[in-house]
């Protein structure tokens, strides 16, 4: 017997809250969590009394138990939780969340990250910490503080090797920038960004611009699983679940930054676990939405992923291939994590599925195969392959 998810799970609802910087949010987190559980379950034309199951990532705060108490879920039969901080669990917490149903371990599961850093304090912070541990204490007492400095020397590396221009990272930030003025719950919306302004803004770590960084914010994003073949009972809304992968290569997070293979997004040996499962390859894919904590970091992905060899990043790279309908590639089709909303990656694999479903503010040409890639540089990273019905 084949052990594999694709076309086991559906995804069939959707939903967040308006998103915020970070800081801004009116509502605690916990709420937030709830409004976008219950905008998913609407989505879905659920009763969230018949939710049972729950996965998230980066430790989110919402516990299981409380949520499922606050929707009145008539039982709790599965909670997980993804290892790892940032977006690096974005896709494994759908994958866990789609493995409980394949198991038999729960039969209808939200998927959800929320953020409330007024309430709780900002990620990534970096004064006010009395004792460090693992790679913090082969950094800091260099003056390494920040997740900019830290990735920025992946990149830089990886340009080194490879020839990559300052020109590919732009690509990148312009293209996300560029769909995110068409998408009205972006952060960014209204808000252009052109050459000139992105080559005027500061550098924040090499070959880091401002606008290369994700933002930082506040709000909450769901999504609603069910067993594949109950999907024709939500009409055309369903994407189902082709492929994911979760996991490291070989010694990357070794702390003091010495892996073998260090110029990595770390996805060289997860892309290819993610295809084998899918039964496709890069050429099947139309549309992807990659995670930006920075867009080096994007660069080193879509090579891994084997859109391009690294030596071609400055010819693939270019905005007109990466935006929506008629790029090479379209990426980021909301805005991603620089324009839309900084929601830990999970934002993007809620516009995968508008691109399934046909109802992204940027619609792809090529829409019934969509990659959602999560947490370049972190360990362990994870992504998801989604497909409409034809696609199974």
């Amino acid at each position: 017997m084949t052990r594999s998810l694709k076309g086991r799970v559906a995804i069939v609802g959707i939903g967040e809250t308006p998103y915020y910087r970070h800081g801004q949010s009116p509502d605690a987190e916990f709420k937030l969590a709830l409004r976008a559980i219950l905008a998913a379950c609407a989505d879905a034309g659920i009763d969230p009394r018949d939710v049972d199951g729950f996965a998230s990532y980066s430790d989110d705060r919402s516990d299981a138990s409380r949520l499922a108490a606050a929707l009145g879920s008539r039982q709790l039969r599965a909670s997980t939780m993804q290892w790892g901080g940032g977006g690096g669990g974005c896709c494994a917490a759908v994958a866990n969340g789609a493995a409980s149903i394949v198991a038999g371990l729960a039969d209808c599961v939200v998927v959800f990250r929320s953020l409330a850093q007024g309430q709780y304090g900002r990620y990534g912070r970096t004064t006010g910490i009395d004792t460090i541990s693992g790679e913090k204490a082969y950094l800091m007492p260099y003056g390494v503080l920040a997740p900019p400095q830290r990735f920025a020397m992946r990149v830089r590396r990886f340009m080194h090797e490879h020839g990559v221009r300052q020109d590919a990272l732009r690509a990148i930030a312009l293209a996300s920038y560029h769909h995110a003025q068409s998408n009205p719950r972006a952060v960014m919306y209204g808000k252009p960004l052109d050459v000139e302004k992105y080559e005027a803004s500061r550098w924040i770590a090499e070959p880091f611009h401002l606008f290369d960084c994700c933002m930082e914010n506040d709000g909450a994003a769901a999504l609603i699983l069910v067993p594949a073949e109950r999907a024709h009972e939500f009409g055309d809304k369903a994407a189902f679940v082709l492929g994911a992968a979760s996991g490291s290569d070989h010694r990357f997070a070794a702390i003091p930054h010495n892996g073998p293979h260090y110029a990595s997004s770390n996805f060289g040996t997860v892309a290819p676990d993610l295809f084998r499962m899918a039964g496709i390859g890069p050429s099947d894919v139309g549309v992807v939405q990659s995670y930006e904590n920075f867009t080096g970091g994007v660069v080193m992905a879509l090579a891994e992923h084997g859109f391009f060899p690294p030596a071609a990043a400055n010819d693939f790279l270019t905005l007109e291939n990466l935006i929506a309908p008629d790029g090479r590639l379209p990426l980021n089709t909301s805005g991603g994590n620089l324009a839309e909303c900084y929601m830990h990656g999970f934002e993007l694999v809620l516009e995968a599925v508008r691109q399934i479903r046909g109802t992204s503010c940027n619609q792809a040409r090529r829409n019934d195969v969509a990659l959602v890639i999560g947490g370049p540089m972190v360990s362990p990273v994870s992504n998801l392959l989604l497909g409409s019905r034809a696609t199974q």
